[in-house]
């Protein structure tokens, strides 16, 4: 673990330094529940305190849009109205742990896609985090990178994003006998007070380097945008507006005042209420308030056989209330498709409701 470097410095956080000189820094914050900011001790906060402390001239806003439990999946969906349109300068991205078990090919189409909405219009940076789960530390001991890590770094390298390893730090502190490890994650997972200013102060570090470099050296080249890694990211997405949407049964749209990441749901609660809409695109996703009260589904894509979803009930999950991103098809031929789905109870034990409440309805696109 010794040869591993805590962090990977590619390019200045030149639009950082620039909005702070200005007077005003927006710092964005995305991932699962190590980085959510509703707990108010998780690592984002002595970070931004760092900013405040260091730069008193400035006024610090902060948008943190991390989830628990969600990964870069429904970030891509989320990016605009969460970061984007929020008027971030800086964006910390934390889905090491969150993506750990999906799928190579996934992972990086998904996290691809939110590198590039976050650096199309070149207004902000972009500097990756990694947190720990303990199925890393196996590689970690030896020496290796971690897969989610290592795919995450192929991203930085082609796109010139700095990176910072918390993790890797954490485990260091622990070896040094700074830390014990159950003040760090004292769940086996997220981490404690001294665990998360363990993972502040790594990223503490970075951002004082970056100054100072940056300092000394002056501007950069602008940012230019390369070819992408993957040919099927998920950068291009839209969303099928509400109004489009053909319904059967007890359908209503609501503002949804329960949750703070979803505007509006496209709610019922009755089994056999249906709905249909067209698209252009080669994926549809959609966005739902998930818990153990929500109903299943079926549904098909052109006319095609049906599908029913059985989606996982954790015995943490709450009765709603978690904003999950379920994946119809990323694999459609680029065009005009149908999609129709038709609410069913789920008819497992750990099914406990009916509930159906659209977030979303989002569309890939080449």
């Amino acid at each position: 673990m010794r040869t591993l470097p805590v962090y990977q410095y590619r390019r200045s956080l030149d639009q950082t330094w620039k909005a702070l000189e200005n007077g005003k820094l927006t710092v964005g914050f995305i991932g699962g529940s190590i980085t959510d900011g509703r707990s108010r001790n998780n690592w984002p906060e002595p970070v931004v305190a760092w900013f405040a402390e260091t730069f008193p001239h400035a006024r610090i806003h902060v948008e943190n849009a991390a989830i628990g439990a969600t990964g870069s999946e429904l970030a891509v969906f989320r990016a605009e109205r969460d970061l984007i349109e929020r008027g971030c300068d800086l964006v910390f991205v934390d889905y090491a742990v969150n993506d750990l078990y999906a799928t190579p090919e996934r992972r990086m189409n998904t996290r691809e896609g939110l590198l590039r909405k976050l650096l199309a219009d070149a207004r902000r940076d972009v500097v990756f985090v990694y947190t720990f789960h303990i199925d890393m530390y196996e590689k970690m001991e030896h020496g290796g990178i971690p897969d989610s890590i290592a795919e995450f770094e192929q991203l930085a390298a082609h796109y010139e994003a700095s990176s910072v390893w918390m993790g890797l730090h954490a485990v260091k502190e622990i070896a040094a006998g700074r830390m014990r490890w159950e003040e760090w994650l004292p769940d086996g997972l997220h981490p404690g007070g001294r665990g998360s200013l363990s993972y502040a102060q790594s990223v503490i570090a970075y951002l004082e380097t970056d100054s100072k470099h940056s300092a000394s050296a002056g501007r950069q080249a602008e940012r230019t945008m390369p070819e992408p890694l993957s040919a099927r990211h998920w950068g291009a997405t839209t969303f099928v507006p509400f109004e489009n949407v053909r319904t059967e049964g007890p359908w209503v749209v609501r503002r949804w005042l329960d949750y703070e990441w979803i505007d509006r749901v496209l709610e019922t609660a009755a089994v056999g209420a249906k709905l249909a809409f067209d698209f252009e695109g080669r994926g549809v996703a959609l966005g739902f308030d998930f818990g153990q009260s929500s109903a299943e589904f079926r549904y098909r894509l052109d006319g095609g056989e049906w599908v029913a979803s059985n989606r996982k009930r954790e015995t943490w999950l709450p009765m709603d209330g978690l904003f999950s991103n379920y994946l119809i098809s990323d694999e459609l031929e680029n065009g005009k498709h149908t999609l129709e789905l038709e609410v069913v109870h789920g008819q497992t034990p750990d099914c406990k409701g009916t509930n159906c409440r659209i977030g979303y309805i989002g569309i890939l696109r080449s």
